[in-house]
């Protein structure tokens, strides 16, 4: 079977830490060009300026990857399905909720594979951590992902803009995570969204969710945090505790701790090769409309003004 031809859109540090390598280690795909007006690219692999030109001259494509921040991912999407071409979006999978729909009745209508691909579900430790759960009693859940926005966004001013996200940019994360380990949809009841006086997104964020169960569920993020980063997910259950910590790469049970070799991106290409294959898509928005929500209910704080 002929690789898949893929392009990635948005040559950025995610796609050249990621991206890149799962594409190289993955024999479905071949990686055929790279647009970027911003990035050289990848010697030996052409590229170009904008999907427009890829489209005009560039080689054939099957698919794109779009690692591009999520205020421009809508526009981009329809232009490569309505050329036929399956499409893989970076987290968030957009903007708005509105943009997630309307491009999956897009790709149906289509008929090519859309694929938001949430990467921390993919970590060692989520899958096991389902399959546990789903036999337990939910007591309580508590969420602590703090961060120093300084190491993992440098200067990256669009985080910062409305669509951006903010902190819930590594948040949704965790609720990709969440969504993904508990039995029970979950629901938000209450949030306080700490804002930069010269920013428009959150630098921090206290949130309290619970399951249909009832099961209270505290989150906690930051991004002002300096020295051991924390990305941590902590189950009370009728069986005692399980923790999710490194970002779902290390599991805890009751009868000890499981830490497996990381393969979030391989994992993600993995998954989307197999839906190309079987004519499928995976666009499941649940993470996002959970920071929806916060943006939507949430009570809104003014902070000191913050600076890169």
């Amino acid at each position: 079977m002929d690789p898949i031809r893929i392009a990635v859109v948005g040559v950025g540090k995610i796609a050249r830490d990621q991206h890149l390598p799962a594409i190289a280690g993955n024999k479905a795909f071949s990686l055929a060009a790279t647009v970027s007006p911003h990035d050289a690219g990848v010697e030996g692999v052409s590229h170009h300026k904008s999907l427009d030109e890829l489209i005009e001259n560039g080689p054939a494509v099957d698919a794109v990857a779009l690692c591009t921040p999520p205020q421009v991912r809508y526009d981009l999407a329809v232009q490569a399905l309505n050329k036929g071409m399956h499409v893989f979006l970076e987290k968030p999978p957009g903007a708005t909720l509105s943009e997630c729909v309307a491009l999956s009745s897009r790709a149906e209508k289509v008929g090519s594979t859309l694929f938001a691909a949430w990467h921390s579900r993919f970590a060692a430790g989520v899958a096991p951590a389902r399959a546990w759960l789903a036999e337990r009693r939910i007591e309580s859940v508590k969420i602590v992902w703090r961060e120093d926005v300084r190491v993992w966004h440098p200067g990256q001013a669009w985080i910062w803009e409305p669509g951006g996200l903010g902190v819930f940019d590594p948040g949704i994360n965790a609720l990709s995570i969440l969504t993904h380990i508990l039995p029970r949809p979950v629901f938000l009841k209450t949030a306080t969204l700490e804002i930069p006086a010269n920013r428009a997104a959150p630098i921090a964020a206290d949130i309290q969710f619970c399951d249909t169960a009832g099961a209270p569920i505290h989150m906690d993020l930051d991004w002002r945090q300096t020295g051991p980063q924390s990305w941590d997910i902590v189950v009370e259950t009728d069986a005692g505790t399980l923790k999710l910590s490194n970002g779902g790469a290390v599991l805890t049970l009751p009868t000890g701790a499981e830490h497996s070799e990381d393969l979030e991106y391989p994992g993600l290409y993995a998954r989307f090769a197999n839906l190309i294959r079987g004519g499928r898509s995976d666009v499941d928005i649940a993470p996002l409309r959970l920071v929806a929500d916060a943006f939507l209910r949430g009570n809104r704080q003014t902070v000191e003004a913050f600076h890169d």
